[in-house]
């Protein structure tokens, strides 16, 4: 055996395991469990509910927690002997002694670990009940979404360390000692007041009913539910999770973490508690709808195919297949997204496709693909939170976007990396934050400029990387020259001492990833913004290794995917250009129909053509563009003016009111597929139950569909659908349902690039050489964004995502509980701005742009500077992109949602 291993034996069996390894993974490998109650495994062993304890043979102490204990060699380990019986014995006897034993109506019945083990141990009570009289505080059942019932609490730290050093949030401690010791929240504040993220994971570690989701205790008992295994449908970090279903009822009860890449068996609000209503909510639609005289009817699918096929084949007729455009779904499985493209181009001959990355990463994909030639993450989310020397966070609100991937962000700060936040507004990460730098909105590119003008200064260029990997410097080098540290600070408002420090720290780490987000793409000059964050990660040469690269977080749960399917107007599947003879050639091949050689509309540009009337028909997968697009007054006259639209989704959406006919798809709960996360890796989703009323897997439709147009399109299984991929996608070559579920993969997913079977898929982009070969310095150029503040509109509002809901709220809206929490529009103003209009914290407010006014509720404090303001976007009480600015950036098409010039008065 070689001596990077240690060998021993537990219970007489030899192990050979690496230096390091304690016992109880050791044990664990063989497929021997040692029981454990204050056990994470993603956190260092505390060893102190001394359930783990095992002999071993010879050794001086001859019990110890297996969950601390290194392995030793030639060590011999027992794990059942008398000792270790009679030891866990006088553990459980003790913890029961002050239990609050009503097990029947416990929510953790069937569940709960100190059940489970002292039947196991053979404890029915305990000894010590006649010497202890515990006093139990109430039940705190403030939380809408759980709530903890400290009779059921055996102080095993769990929910302390998982809210402290895995959420970084401290909401629970520890207080008093013995058996008067108990858990609770500081100063004894009910749940509802604290800082809780109502992440719900304390619920999840929990060993016993201590902490009890209330859906698990109004609904459910554990023996009811079978567990399906899942991905995450709200943001891109891909969290894998079990939907937790009831057979008999076809309903999903809850949701249980899982042990996925990117999440570690944690979950956000979001995912916890607002996965799993929406999917069985009553006003899900259950039935097509035809629109007669302004009204919806019921249809047959029959009636409703018949329709689609007439109205469209006559503006095929008519005016052209150009004249008809289709927008895809980027919360929907990438099967969907192929098949969908597949539709548009194969069977109504037009590359007029596009998915909702236009408005938020469609940046992203033109940038990157510019200046690296992939247009994705580089790195993945573990190795760029894994504790790097330095992180550097650009236009990214990751606790409340990404909330599980800002979890390990917080965490990574607290174990040693700098954090340096660059953000117009004081997002949550700034309390963790070395250095925030407020910077003034649409300033980006100066921003860059500076950074790179410091490295060129100071002597910190990675002038080797440059010379051997990239081209054109000399370009950006001529132009950052212009950009001095002061004159930086001028254009961003921000002191130029902490731009030179900020610099030095990212170029002197070792291991220093760039996290951005829509902070950086929604805005006219957008793509030049992701190629300027482009240009800093290669100054320095933190692009191809470990801990580094630049990293965009995508939005949605597959806006990845949407893109990777080929759902934009000038790529096929895997980026391959619609504009490429060869490329077109093999699709025609495998498609068996011609196809058109001239790139599309982007779904920017798809609106105002429909309103001009070059774009007469439109069918739209998913999305809701009278409500997420700016300016949406102007979107719907457009949509208004179509002569056909068709709207296939879940919910009658703002969009889907203006239809001609509604189509009733299903949820990612009740079909097969995989998603595609921000960090390039292909998940598998997976059927839980079955739809309701007449509701039919996309994928069955647009088969309809297509036959109906006048393709011949079989009858065709989501697996199916990713082998075609696979056959003229090179970087999908290697993925496959069937690899997916495999052992191999063992539910970790395959990441792009994965050209063959054989292939582990890539986790790092870049690595020796660029996907373009060299990588390019793009000489950005700095442009004040294109709607300014002025005399009449003095207020810039940005909008954005925050922690309870996501987008539109189609999904989270319908969890009563985080309503409860927020349900209603707001705008954040400074203490400055709100005095100088005599506006109070609370105040109904009008705000106003040259597009529109809506009316919100001022939130009054200091995370904005004086004269801007901030918007979520997910209620419709006030929602902010009536007021946005639709104009658009010159490469990527993408909206300005971070720069509009508003006025704000009390309503």
């Amino acid at each position: 055996m070689s001596e990077k291993y240690i060998n021993l034996e537990i219970n007489g069996r030899v192990v050979s395991v690496e230096p390091g390894t304690r016992i109880i993974d050791a044990a664990a490998s063989i497929g021997i469990e040692i029981p454990t109650l204050c056990y994470l495994k993603e956190l260092a062993p505390e060893g102190a509910c001394r359930m783990c304890l095992v002999e071993v043979v010879g050794a001086k102490k001859p019990l110890v927690t297996a969950c601390s204990e290194p392995c030793t060699e030639g060590m011999q380990v027992l794990t059942d002997s008398q000792s270790v019986f009679e030891a866990r014995r006088f553990v459980l006897d003790t913890l029961l002694s002050s239990h609050n034993k009503d097990c029947f109506s416990c929510a953790a019945n069937s569940k709960c670990k100190l059940q489970q083990y002292c039947f196991e141990y053979g404890i029915e009570k305990s000894t010590y009940e006649n010497f202890v009289k515990p006093e139990w505080n109430e039940k705190d059942t403030t939380s809408p979404f759980f709530e903890f019932d400290p009779s059921k609490c055996i102080a095993c730290h769990r929910c302390i360390r998982t809210c402290q050093e895995l959420r970084g949030v401290g909401v629970i401690g520890l207080k008093d000692r013995g058996f008067e010791v108990s858990v609770g929240t500081p100063f004894d504040l009910p749940w509802n007041e604290t800082q809780c993220e109502s992440c719900g994971n304390c619920v999840s570690n929990c060993p016993t009913g201590a902490l009890s989701a209330k859906d698990n205790i109004k609904n459910f008992r554990w023996w009811e539910v079978e567990k399906v295994l899942t991905t995450c449908p709200h943001c891109a970090t891909g969290c894998q999770y079990y939907l937790l279903v009831n057979r008999k009822k076809n309903k999903i009860v809850g949701v249980e973490p899982a042990d996925g890449p990117s999440n570690h068996n944690m979950l956000c609000v979001k995912g916890q508690f607002g996965s799993f209503k929406f999917v069985g909510a009553d006003d899900r639609l259950k039935y097509p709808l035809i629109k007669e005289n302004g009204e919806f009817r019921q249809a047959s699918w029959t009636e409703a195919l018949d329709l689609i096929e007439s109205k469209f084949k006559t503006i095929k007729k008519d005016y052209g297949a150009d004249a008809i455009a289709g927008f895809s779904c980027s919360r929907a499985p990438n099967e969907d997204n192929y098949l969908f493209q597949k539709m548009m181009r194969a069977a109504f001959g037009t590359n007029n496709v596009d998915n909702c990355a236009r408005v938020c990463h469609s940046a992203s994909v033109h940038g990157l693909a510019i200046t690296l030639g992939s247009g994705a993450m580089t790195n993945t989310i573990a190795d760029i939170t894994d504790t790097p020397d330095a992180i550097l966070l650009v236009g990214s609100n990751t606790t409340e976007a990404h909330p599980v991937a800002g979890a390990q962000i917080r965490r990574a700060v607290k174990n040693g990396s700098k954090l340096i936040v660059v953000d117009p507004r004081k997002i949550d990460l700034t309390k963790n934050a070395t250095l925030h730098l407020q910077i003034r909105p649409g300033t980006d590119i100066a921003f860059s400029y500076g950074m790179i003008n410091i490295f060129i200064r100071d002597g910190l260029l990675d002038e080797k990387f440059i010379d051997e990997r990239t081209e054109g410097f000399d370009k950006v080098k001529e132009i950052a020259a212009q950009y001095p540290p002061e004159k930086v600070a001028e254009i961003c408002c921000i002191d130029a001492a902490d731009l030179e420090k900020a610099a030095h720290i990212y170029a002197k780490a070792e291991r220093a990833p760039i996290i951005y987000c829509l902070g950086i793409t929604e805005h006219s000059t957008g793509t030049e913004n992701v190629m300027s964050i482009s240009n800093i990660a290669m100054a320095v040469g933190k692009i191809g290794k470990p801990g580094c690269g630049v990293n965009p977080f995508r939005g949605q749960n597959n806006v990845q995917g949407a893109c990777d399917m080929g759902c934009v107007p000038y790529q096929y599947p895997g980026y391959q250009s619609v504009k490429n003879d060869d490329v077109r050639k093999k699709f025609e091949n495998l498609w068996g129909v011609e196809l058109s050689r001239e790139e599309g509309l982007t779904a920017t540009q798809v609106i105002p053509a429909a309103g001009e009337g070059r774009i007469r028909g439109l069918y739209i997968f998913g999305e809701d563009q009278a409500y997420t697009d700016p300016n949406v007054e102007h979107v719907k006259e457009c949509l208004n003016n179509l002569d056909f639209l068709v709207v296939q989704e879940l919910f009658m959406s703002e969009t889907a009111k203006l239809a001609d006919v509604v189509l009733p798809g299903v949820s990612y709960a009740e079909k097969e597929g995989t998603f595609s996360n921000t960090e390039r890796r292909v998940q598998r989703v997976r059927k839980a139950v079955e739809p309701a009323g007449e509701a039919r897997p996309d994928t069955d439709i647009f088969v309809d569909v297509m036959n109906r147009m006048g393709y011949p399109q079989k009858s065709i299984t989501s697996a199916e659908i990713m082998d075609e991929l696979a056959k003229v996608t090179p970087s999908f070559a290697g993925i496959s349902h069937e690899r997916l579920d495999s052992a191999e993969v063992g539910g970790k997913g395959l990441q792009w690039p994965c050209p063959d079977k054989n292939h582990a898929g890539t986790p790092i982009m870049h690595v020796g050489k660029f996907s373009r070969g060299l990588g390019l310095f793009y000489p950005c150029i700095f442009r004040e964004a294109i709607e300014m503040p002025d005399d009449k509109y003095p207020v810039t509002l940005m909008t954005g995502r925050n922690l309870y809901h996501y987008n539109n709220a189609a999904m989270t809206a319908r969890t009563p509980e985080i309503n409860e929490v927020t349900s209603a529009s707001y705008i954040e103003l400074s203490r400055t701005l709100a005095e100088s209009i005599g506006i109070g914290d609370g105040d109904r407010v009008q705000v106003e742009s040259r597009r529109g006014k809506i009316v919100t509720t001022a939130r009054v404090g200091d995370k904005v500077r004086d004269m801007d303001a901030w918007m979520p976007f997910h209620y419709p009480d006030g929602n902010p992109n009536v007021v946005a600015n639709d104009a658009t950036d010159d490469i990527a098409h993408i909206p300005e949602y971070k720069v509009c010039a508003i006025r704000v008065s009390k309503a």
